[in-house]
């Protein structure tokens, strides 16, 4: 059920996850990466795929015949290939990209496909797919515009062959649905009639792209390529790789991040059939073998001592007492607007203060972790489910030993990635096991070590101090945050000012009107590895300071709407806050035991307000009953992906509000598996309704991390309204509500 631009649709069930998995390639090695659908297929990046073993190498230099630029492939029957830079995670960027691509290009959408780009190519031609990470929202809301230059471009070039061709001038030709016509004429040439001539050409200057107002494709809701493969199983993730003479490869890692391999004993494993090689790395042991299974459960009888150091002696209390305590340690200052301070010792002023805390939580993608590698002394092919081709292809040549123009990555559909899948733990240790057994590799991580060695959501506290006015205005608002680093956890530099964006996300470049405003952060990394996961900063910041904002305007005996309103002075904020109450009834009664409470916030640049309506039982029993989101991403290429998205971040938030909590004991991470590190199950799931208010402008947002760091306020300020009790710390399944 599709729904204009600012009318709500109640969320239908998601689909299914295939239940069978097929073979992916040939005896002769081919790769086809997806099948034919019915309006799109997905390909291999041309020139990337391997030979067969003793066979012939393609050259990757060799460009595709119809290539009319590195973005675009007609066909002679006007078949159009559109090559993505970001991958598909199920978030429907190919989709939305090939539309934006379209709608400059005039071609005929049922004769679209869709092809990755080359990480390779991008390396070789100096980044020609500019950025391939698919990380930060960043899908749509950083690459809409070069495509939409690429695909105005090619049509500009291709209208130029024809009038050539006619011997007339361009402007006299027009063009549209992949056909080109000469009006004074009655002449007519297709896309793939004059394709080959069009590669030729050079323009003078770049054509002008449409603006919003003159969208004819982009906008409209349109059914996504890669759902037809995805119902019927024929889709191809990383897990499904094969390659002819392949072996598998199980890994134990030390269960205490940072831990060494001290000594391996693998005398069980005398005499077992399949059993190929036992490979020591410096935080693992990996496992070859003939079959996974035989690889899996000789990995689990290897008898290995680990040096955990001090590490292996840091229990949960400790961590949370760290972040605690960082709240109350040297800040680097993120905002120091007017003098906060003076302000919040103004006597007579109405102070206010709390201390939230969100603990750890992992990405538990579907899909884990897992790389498929063949090496060979002039080449190195990897398969993996990725979020970024050309880390792989960098990491995966320094782990090898070899040129990077030598590794080719060939990317499928990715089962789940949060950001996780943005690193390459997986791709180093796959190709240090084929080094090892001088054979291609398939190694996969069992869901027990892609949950115990995750490079998690970091732990955070915040501690806030605000005053308020005699009218019920915050007239000061002091935030002092401790968080790890995402950066140095993976070995990268804050630069000169200390800082990253991520540890104040949310509430140092908030839109409330605050006259004195100090937020500082004490960027203090433990053991425990912490990477990106979806929301980012928003994800536990979003928590801090929409309950905090809620707990002001309680303080200021206001209603939270009016409250945050009053406090607002941008228009697009101030729309969404408005159809949210709108949509959500606001204003309604609520019965007894039930409670309505909102959240909202700016993420990737886009705004997202979330309102929640909760029941809670004599036993504190927390249930979830509806959900309202509304998004502002200031365009919208395809509307169906946006909702959709809208729906699985309120539902990422909605577990992490209830159940997401990694804790740990001797150092190593306690939740192994989905029994105990439990996700929303179906029957759990509120009704949700999703709307979009789209204020335009330049710029567009994202879509997939702006829902998730609204869920966990907007659930929690909802229990308050129900209880009157006030959530500062999360998961809500290890709060008891009778004892607040």
């Amino acid at each position: 059920m599709n729904a204009p631009l600012k009318d709500g649709r109640r969320a239908k069930s998601g689909l299914s996850r295939r239940q069978a998995i097929s073979a992916m390639v040939s005896a002769a090695g081919g790769l086809a990466i997806g099948v034919n659908l019915p309006r799109s297929a997905f390909a291999a990046p041309a020139g990337d795929q391997p030979r067969p073993m003793g066979g012939r190498i393609e050259s990757p230099e060799a460009a595709h015949p119809d290539e009319l630029s590195a973005w675009l492939v007609i066909d002679p029957d006007s078949s159009v290939t559109i090559r993505i830079p970001h991958n598909e995670l199920g978030q429907g960027t190919s989709t939305a990209l090939a539309m934006i691509v379209a709608e400059e290009l005039h071609c005929d959408w049922s004769k679209v496909k869709c092809e990755y780009a080359s990480a390779n190519r991008n390396l070789r031609e100096k980044g020609v797919y500019r950025s391939m990470t698919t990380v930060g929202s960043q899908g749509v809301r950083s690459s809409w515009e070069f495509l939409q230059q690429a695909g105005a471009s090619g049509r500009a070039r291709l209208v130029e062959a024809a009038a050539r061709r006619w011997q007339c001038d361009a402007s006299e030709c027009s063009c549209d649905n992949g056909v080109i016509a000469h009006k004074a004429t009655g002449r007519s040439l297709t896309y793939g009639q004059v394709c080959a001539d069009a590669a030729a050409i050079k323009l003078d200057r770049e054509p002008k792209i449409k603006t919003s107002d003159q969208y004819r494709l982009v906008g409209k809701p349109t059914p996504r390529l890669d759902t037809p493969a995805k119902l019927d199983g024929s889709a191809k993730f990383g897990i499904d790789a094969r390659v002819p003479g392949m072996v598998y490869a199980a890994v134990i890692g030390c269960p205490v991040p940072g831990g060494k391999v001290r000594s391996v004993d693998d005398s069980a494993l005398k005499g077992r059939p399949g059993i190929l090689k036992v490979v020591r790395m410096d935080g693992a042991v990996a496992v070859a073998a003939d079959k996974f299974w035989r690889a899996k459960t000789a990995a689990d009888d290897l008898k290995i001592e680990w040096d955990t150091g001090a590490a292996g002696k840091v229990d949960q209390a400790q961590l949370d007492q760290t972040y605690r305590d960082a709240t109350l340690g040297k800040m680097v200052s993120a905002r120091n607007d007017g003098d906060a301070a003076a302000a919040l010792a103004k006597p007579g002023a109405k102070l206010v203060e709390a201390l939230y805390e969100a603990p750890y939580q992992a990405h538990a993608p579907m899909e884990p972790l897992n790389a498929t590698v063949w090496l060979q002394p002039d080449r190195l092919d990897v398969w993996v489910s990725t979020q970024s081709p050309p880390a792989v292809l960098m990491g995966a040549a320094e782990a090898a030993g070899i040129a990077p123009d030598k590794v080719f990555v060939h990317v499928n559909f990715v089962g789940g990635g949060f950001g996780r899948r943005a690193d390459v733990d997986e791709t180093r240790q796959a190709v240090a096991v084929a080094k090892a057994v001088g054979r291609p590799v398939k190694l996969v991580w069992t869901r027990e070590q892609d949950m115990l060695h995750d490079r998690f959501r970091p732990q955070a506290a915040a501690r806030f101090k605000a005053a308020l006015t005699p009218d019920g205005k915050t007239d000061a608002v002091e935030v002092r945050i401790g968080v790890p680093s995402l950066l140095r956890s993976l070995g990268r530099d804050l630069g000169p000012s200390g800082m990253e964006g991520p540890a104040v996300e949310c509430i140092a470049p908030t839109a409330y009107t605050i006259p004195n405003l100090s937020v500082g952060a004490n960027l203090l990394n433990t053991h425990v590895p912490v990477s990106f996961c979806r929301g980012v900063g928003s994800s536990q910041n979003g928590f801090f300071i929409e309950s905090f904002v809620d707990e002001l305007a309680h303080a200021a005996g206001q209603d939270p709407y009016r409250f945050r309103r009053a406090h607002l002075a941008r228009a697009d904020w101030i729309g969404v806050l408005d159809m949210l109450a709108d949509k959500v009834g606001w204003t309604q009664p609520i019965a007894a035991g039930r409670g309505r409470g909102l959240a909202i916030m700016e993420c990737y640049g886009t705004v997202t307000g979330q309102a929640a309506e909760v029941t809670v039982d004599a036993k504190g029993k927390v249930k979830v009953d509806r959900m309202v989101v509304v998004m502002d991403c200031h365009h919208a290429a395809n509307p169906n992906t946006i909702h959709q998205q809208m729906e699985g971040g309120a539902l990422f938030g909605l577990t992490q509000t209830l159940f997401g909590q990694i804790t740990f004991k001797d150092g190593a991470a306690e939740q192994t598996n989905f029994h105990t590190y439990r996700p929303v199950r179906m029957a759990e799931t509120p009704v949700i309704e999703t709307y979009l208010h789209l204020s335009g402008g330049p710029k567009w947002g994202g879509i997939g991390e702006p829902g998730v760091g609204p869920t966990p306020p907007a659930i929690c300020n909802a229990v308050f309204a129900a209880t009157g009790k006030r959530v500062r710390r999360l998961p809500l399944a290890s709060v008891d509500l009778t004892k607040l």
